[in-house]
C-alpha cells in the first residue's frame, strides 16, 4: 500500500486574510516559512534586496551608507567597516522596533536574537538594529530603559530618582553612570554570572547619555554571550536618522527638501498624511508631532507647525525653530530636533530601499508610509515616476515577538554554555518551526489593532 501523507499544517487563513489587507508581503513571508525552522524565517528576512534604481533612492542610499560608515568607523577596524558595508549593500536590512532597553528585557532580547539568527544564517559579519530613543526612562511603574529586569525583581539601572526617570528621555538624559551598589546587591541574591560581570566592568564609566550607555552595554553583553563573534550587532538610533535627514536637507533640490519646503508639495504631502490618518488603517499611524520632535531639558517634546515655525504648543519659552531648510538642518545637527517616525523611515528605509523588520504595529505603519509617499510624488517628474515604480515592492517584514519566550532572559540563559549562548540558541531555533514559536500566530490574533481591522472589513 502507498502511504498517504497528511498535508502540512497551514497558517490560520482568517489571520492571513486580515494581514493581507495592509501587508501582503508579510503574509507571503509567513506562508513561505510556516513549517520551516524559525532560523529559516530569519534567513528569509535577511535575503538580498534589489539595488536602488531611481535618482532619489540612489541618493538616499549614498547618504545612508555615509552615516553608517561613520557609525561603524567608531567601533570597528577599517577592513571590518568595508566588509560590513559591502554586506549591507547586498542585504540591506535593519531590525527596527527595538526600544532602547538593556537586553535583559525579554522582548528586546528575543527580537535581537531573531536578527542575529538572520545574520548568521546568511553569513554576515554584522547586522543593524535600530534602538528607538525617544521614549522616557520610565514608561510605567518600574518599566522602561531606566530599569533592569532580573526576572524576579527590578533594579534602578542608573540610580536616578523616579520623578526624574519619567521626565527624561533616553536620547537626552545624561550624563549617567551605572548604579553600582544596586547591581552588586543583585549578585549577592541570584546567579547573575551570565550578565552581571559584563555590566560591572563598566561601573566606573560616565556616559554622555542613557542611550550611549545602553548601546555600549548591549554591545558588551552580546560580545560576551557570543565570544566567537559570529555576527556583530551594530546599534543605531534616532540620532543617526537625524544625521541622515540633515544630509538630505543639504540640497534644496532633494526630494525631501521639495516635499517639505515647496508649498504645493507640502500641501500635497499633508493631504496624503491626513487621508491615511482618517482612513480605515489610520489607527496604525503615529501622529504625535509635526514632522520633528524637539529636545529641551533632557526631554523629547511634541512640536506643532504654526506660522512658519516648529513650536511646543502652549510653551512660550519652549523649542521654537523656523520651518526653513537651513534652520532645520542645523537643529538636527545640533541635537535640538529628531525626525518623527515618518521621516525616519523615509531616510533609513523607504527611500534607500532597505528592508525593515519590526513589530505588529510597525508593519502596518511602514506600509502606510509607503502609500503616503507614493501619493505625494509628482508623476510628471521622471525621477519621481521611477521611484514610484520601485515603491511597488515594499521591503517590510515582521520580526518583533516572532520569538516570544514567556520566561525572563535570566531564565532563558540559565544552563546555556558560557561564551556560546547565542550559538547554542541557534541550534535550538533550527529545530523549532515558525508555527511553533508564534503559537499559530496567537499574538496577531490577540492584537487589538488587527482585530479591529478584521471586524471593520468583515474578515
Amino acid at each position: 500500500m502507498t502511504a498517504i501523507l497528511a498535508p502540512a499544517p497551514a497558517p490560520p487563513a482568517e489571520i492571513l486574510a486580515v494581514l493581507s489587507l495592509l501587508c501582503p508581503e508579510v503574509v507571503h513571508d509567513i506562508e513561505q516559512n510556516w513549517n520551516a525552522p524559525v532560523s529559516d524565517y530569519a534567513r528569509h528576512l535577511w535575503r538580498p534586496v534589489a539595488r536602488p534604481a531611481s535618482g532619489p533612492s540612489i541618493a538616499a542610499r549614498s547618504i545612508l551608507r555615509d552615516v553608517l560608515h561613520q557609525r561603524l568607523a567608531a567601533i570597528m577596524q577599517p577592513e571590518e567597516v568595508g566588509k560590513a558595508l559591502d554586506e549591507f549593500e547586498h542585504r540591506p536590512v535593519i531590525q527596527s522596533g527595538l526600544h532602547c532597553l538593556l537586553l535583559m528585557d525579554r522582548i528586546t532580547f528575543d527580537a535581537l536574537l531573531l536578527a542575529w539568527l538572520g545574520a548568521v544564517e546568511n553569513g554576515l559579519s554584522a547586522f543593524f538594529g535600530f534602538m528607538g530613543t525617544t521614549m522616557t526612562m520610565e514608561t510605567v511603574g518600574q518599566e522602561g530603559p531606566g530599569w533592569l529586569d532580573v526576572g524576579d525583581d527590578k533594579v534602578n539601572l542608573f540610580g536616578m530618582g523616579r520623578h526624574k526617570l519619567c521626565r527624561k528621555s533616553v536620547c537626552a538624559a545624561g550624563p549617567v553612570s551605572l548604579n553600582k551598589r544596586a547591581l552588586e546587591a543583585v549578585g549577592d541574591e541570584t546567579d547573575a554570572s551570565r550578565w552581571l560581570g559584563t555590566l560591572l566592568a563598566s561601573q566606573d564609566k560616565v556616559f554622555a547619555t542613557a542611550a550611549d550607555a545602553l548601546t555600549e552595554l548591549n554591545g558588551d553583553l552580546v560580545a560576551d554571550w557570543d565570544r566567537s563573534g559570529m555576527a556583530r550587532p551594530v546599534f543605531i538610533d534616532d540620532r543617526l536618522a537625524a544625521s541622515a535627514m540633515a544630509r538630505h536637507l543639504d540640497d534644496d533640490g532633494s526630494l525631501l527638501s521639495r516635499l517639505l519646503f515647496e508649498p504645493a508639495r507640502r500641501q500635497r504631502l499633508d493631504h496624503a498624511l491626513q487621508e491615511a490618518a482618517s482612513g480605515p488603517f489610520g489607527r496604525f499611524l503615529p501622529n504625535a508631532t509635526d514632522y520633528f520632535w524637539g529636545i529641551r531639558e533632557e526631554r523629547v517634546r511634541k512640536l506643532v507647525l504654526e506660522n512658519g515655525r516648529l513650536i511646543e504648543p502652549d510653551r512660550p519659552h519652549g523649542v521654537s525653530i523656523p520651518f526653513e531648510r537651513l534652520h532645520l538642518r542645523q537643529a538636527l545637527l545640533d541635537g535640538v530636533l529628531l525626525p518623527n517616525l515618518f521621516l525616519m523611515f523615509l531616510v533609513l528605509a523607504i527611500l534607500p530601499r532597505v528592508r525593515v523588520v519590526g513589530g505588529l504595529r510597525q508593519i502596518g505603519y511602514v506600509a502606510l508610509f509607503h502609500s503616503i509617499l507614493l501619493a505625494a510624488l509628482d508623476e510628471n517628474a521622471p525621477e519621481e515616476r521611477d521611484l514610484a515604480a520601485e515603491l511597488q515592492v515594499r521591503e517590510n517584514g515582521w520580526g518583533m515577538r516572532v520569538i516570544d519566550e514567556q520566561i525572563s532572559v535570566r531564565e532563558q540563559l540559565a544552563g546555556l554554555p558560557e561564551g556560546a549562548l547565542f550559538p547554542d540558541l541557534l541550534r535550538q531555533y533550527r529545530l523549532r518551526t515558525f508555527a511553533e514559536t508564534t503559537d499559530d500566530l496567537k499574538l496577531v490574533r490577540e492584537n487589538a489593532r488587527w482585530r479591529k481591522i478584521g471586524r471593520a472589513f468583515g474578515v
